[in-house]
């Protein structure tokens, strides 16, 4: 009797019943707006941030009279508050994308993103839109609050210019925070990339005005206090004064000088994020 052979049937391919599109942007702004407000200090730095700006400038109304917003802006107490709550994004940048190094949640989510570069831009773009969202309303609510309660005829004519102004400087502080954002994909630790940011908020005028004692360097050091983040948010809030340091730079100057920092940081971190492990 001959044997007979069989041939062990193979089984077929398998075709999932879910849909499976292709992965776009789309779905990396929705992972990274659901990451971002998973997190708690989401909660505590934006939150900060709102009472700090909020409060600090409504105090600010409460303390003056109509007479003095002849001298300055409906915006300008949102100011004072936005000098020391800008420290608030700027951590929250840096933890955006250092809680996952910290973690190790970032191979995770190269894993399940390989494309490095729209996971990057994902979180550049879902955090400067909640940053500057959240920091614009907080300016207004003072402004506005302020052009209510102290809008009478002593505070004289308020020019449209003043709001777009501060609407200028809300955007002056995003960038800072994605700044912030791309120092922190470089360092990839929280604390250092923190320091190095607050270092590089506070420290100019600390400089400048060291560098201005001595005549070799005096220029450098009149320029570098020309040319400072607080400097920069107070002219864009309608401060804008040039003292003994000669006229003061335009508006226009400060963000072109913002601009091309972040830019330059930001290139830098596409660049490093593509090529390295993790």
């Amino acid at each position: 009797m001959t044997p007979t052979t069989t041939t062990a049937e193979q089984p077929g391919s398998y075709s999932s019943p879910l849909a499976t599109p292709r992965p776009h942007l789309g779905h990396a702004l929705a992972s990274e707006w659901t990451k971002l407000v998973s997190l708690r200090s989401t909660l505590w730095t934006l939150g900060s941030l709102v009472l700090i700006v909020v409060g600090v400038g409504l105090a600010v109304v409460a303390q003056t009279g109509d007479e003095d917003f002849a001298q300055i802006n409906f915006t300008t107490p949102a100011l004072i508050g936005l000098l020391v709550g800008q420290l608030a994004v700027i951590v929250l940048g840096v933890l955006t994308i250092s809680s996952e190094h910290g973690t190790g949640l970032v191979r995770t989510t190269f894993t399940a993103a390989p494309d490095r570069h729209r996971v990057l831009t994902a979180k550049y773009l879902v955090f400067s839109m909640t940053a500057f969202v959240t920091t614009t309303l907080s300016v207004f609510v003072v402004g506005v609050s302020a052009a209510v309660v102290r809008g009478g005829s002593a505070s004289g004519p308020h020019a449209a210019g003043e709001w777009f102004g501060a609407l200028l400087g809300c955007g002056y502080v995003t960038l800072l925070g994605v700044l912030a954002l791309a120092i922190g994909a470089l360092v990839r630790h929280s604390a250092g990339a923190i320091a190095l940011m607050l270092g590089l908020v506070t420290l100019p005028p600390v400089i400048g005005g060291m560098l201005s004692m001595w005549v070799a360097v005096e220029p450098l050091g009149r320029l570098i206090l020309k040319y400072n983040v607080p400097v920069a948010m107070m002219q864009l809030f309608g401060l804008q004064e040039g003292g003994d340091l000669g006229p003061a730079p335009s508006n226009f100057s400060h963000l072109i000088l913002i601009l091309l920092v972040t830019g330059a940081a930001v290139a830098g971190s596409y660049v490093v994020v593509g090529r390295r492990d993790v």
